[in-house]
């Protein structure tokens, strides 16, 4: 019922500081990137090419872009909404996968980048078009799949013809987002089998938020449902400016904990995960929501025991 191994996507220096008010310099975001690498990630959105004016928190996207490290094993992900945040992506030179973004309804899809749910779509479809032009990778994206914050419940049938009109512009996966963490194990489990079916060997990704304390959980019945990437933050950081109440993603270190120990591979270093949560948590000027971050893994590494014992 459950793959033996999952690739989890870094979202911490995009979605997880987007919505925080304290300044974060480049500097810092380029560390958070070298960190993310350290721990053993190898996808990670580092940006968004947005409007600074509505996100100031993405407003030096191209100087982060200049910073990143050299890396042939690495992906590093833009998250862009339309074609000019496509081509200013595409002209730092080191983007390598663009992430378009579709909204479930119109009310969202209107405070999120002024157009309706189905024009979303289209300049989904649009985006992993130029992407491919460029030589690049491109994917999409699907916010509110559970739940809107304006509009309420969200259609199953609505998210599952979303995914099969954006499957035919080939993206290399689509993802499932629950934009506010309204989600619950069963609908992911049903939302995730049905996208399955539509978009046939596409990858399916999942992008949680842990708003209501469901998102471990649901990160769980996706994968027994056949999604087969995870979207996480280091620290739980995370949230959406356009989203009223969208709390933190699901933590880096609490969604490799939980499935290393089940037996599932993430391939990612979690001390050095949890190291990191402490570093950010000093940048942040605060604790940080992860659990495993606050309580540490199992079992606990020789040396943390040695210390508490001597």
């Amino acid at each position: 019922m459950y793959t033996s191994a999952v690739e989890m996507v870094e979202v911490s220096p995009r979605d997880g500081l987007q919505n925080e008010k304290q300044p974060v310099s480049t500097a810092d975001k380029l560390e958070l990137i070298a960190r993310a690498i350290a721990s053993g990630l190898r996808r990670i959105e580092v940006t968004s090419f947005v409007n600074p004016r509505a996100v100031p928190q993405m407003a030096d996207a191209e100087a982060v872009c200049d910073g990143l490290p050299e890396r042939d094993d690495v992906t590093y992900i833009g998250l862009v909404m339309n074609a000019r945040g496509a081509d200013r992506a595409i002209a730092t030179g080191r983007i390598d996968q663009l992430g378009a973004v579709a909204v479930a309804t119109d009310r969202f899809a209107m405070a999120n980048q002024g157009q309706t749910s189905d024009g979303s779509v289209e300049a989904s479809k649009q985006i992993i078009s130029l992407a491919r032009f460029a030589g690049l990778t491109g994917q999409a994206t699907i916010a509110a799949s559970f739940g809107c914050p304006f509009e309420g419940e969200v259609a199953e049938d609505r998210v599952v013809a979303m995914a099969a009109a954006i499957a035919e512009a080939d993206p290399v996966e689509i993802a499932l987002a629950d934009t506010i963490g309204v989600g619950n194990p069963a609908h992911v489990a049903s939302l995730v089998a049905k996208v399955r079916a539509a978009i046939g060997s596409i990858p399916i990704r999942v992008h949680f938020h842990n708003t209501r304390g469901t998102g471990l959980a649901n990160v769980w019945a996706a994968i027994g449902a056949g999604a087969t990437v995870v979207d996480a933050s280091i620290g739980g950081l995370g949230g959406c400016p356009f989203a009223p109440g969208a709390a933190g993603n699901v933590a880096t270190e609490d969604v490799s904990y939980m499935l290393e120990r089940a037996g599932i591979t993430t391939g990612l270093d979690l001390e050095a995960l949890i190291e990191t949560n402490r570093w950010l948590a000093g940048v942040m000027d605060k604790q940080l929501p992860a659990m495993v971050g606050k309580a540490g893994g199992f079992p606990r590494p020789a040396e943390h025991e040695e210390k508490e014992t001597a």
